[in-house]
């Protein structure tokens, strides 16, 4: 038991170091030698779990799709709108990128040409799809004006998304990304909600702001006021 929990914990260790070296320098500048050092295993521990580089992207991909689809089912689970609903799951993934290398680096490699393995699916297909979805029934629900085209909005919002991480990667820190996902979503209200229904979701766009950025204080001070430091 002893033997299966280290194994655990040194292939956690790995896949961590790996993240953070995909996240920092991309797929293709780090090898496995960097990751080994970054991860201070052994060679033989990297390959007892890893046999190749493109192992690890996958890997990394299914644990940030797996904290995704997770993140959905809690907000799922909320006495919420859909509006707010998919405010709160774009705000989570911000702040998972914000709280460790794994989401960044698994949307890194998304758009970094490593394929995705079936069964998994494409992180992009499954934000269309919950973007899709949770527009639609705010048109029912009075939130967005009828006349939208929620297609287009879905796809608009999931490049929105994923190309404030991409400028943001080299032109900011992470911890930019809360203020960036409150100035998408102010766009997109004022674009798309009543007048009368817009303070409600300005509102919520702040609020969700503030919590990531509390959040990242209080993991700050835990960490010993290291910035991003424990990844939990």
């Amino acid at each position: 038991m002893a033997r299966q929990l280290r194994a655990e914990q040194t292939r956690a260790t790995i896949i961590t170091a790996a993240a953070d070296l995909f996240d920092r320098h991309g797929y293709e500048s780090t090898s496995l030698s960097d990751i080994v050092e970054h991860a201070q295993v052994t060679k033989g521990a990297l390959y007892f779990h890893f046999a190749a580089k493109e192992d690890l992207a996958h890997a990394i991909m299914e644990i940030q799709s797996q904290a995704a689809r997770r993140l959905a089912r809690e907000v799922e689970d909320r006495d919420c709108t859909s509006l707010e609903a998919l405010m709160r799951i774009t705000f989570g993934l911000a702040r998972l990128a914000v709280e460790g290398p794994v989401a960044r680096a698994g949307l890194r490699l998304a758009t970094g040409g490593v394929g995705i393995r079936p069964p998994m699916p494409h992180p992009f297909t499954e934000w269309l799809d919950i973007a899709t979805r949770k527009l639609l029934a705010a048109v029912r629900e009075c939130d967005i004006h009828a006349d939208v085209d929620v297609e287009a909005v879905a796809h608009s919002l999931v490049s929105f998304f994923v190309g404030v991480r991409v400028t943001g990667r080299t032109l900011e820190p992470v911890v930019r990304l809360p203020r960036r996902m409150s100035e998408m979503w102010y766009v997109i209200i004022r674009g798309l909600v009543p007048v009368t229904r817009r303070p409600r979701y300005l509102g919520l766009a702040a609020q969700l702001e503030r919590e990531i950025r509390t959040g990242e204080m209080q993991g700050s001070a835990r960490a010993g006021g290291r910035p991003g430091g424990a990844i939990r």
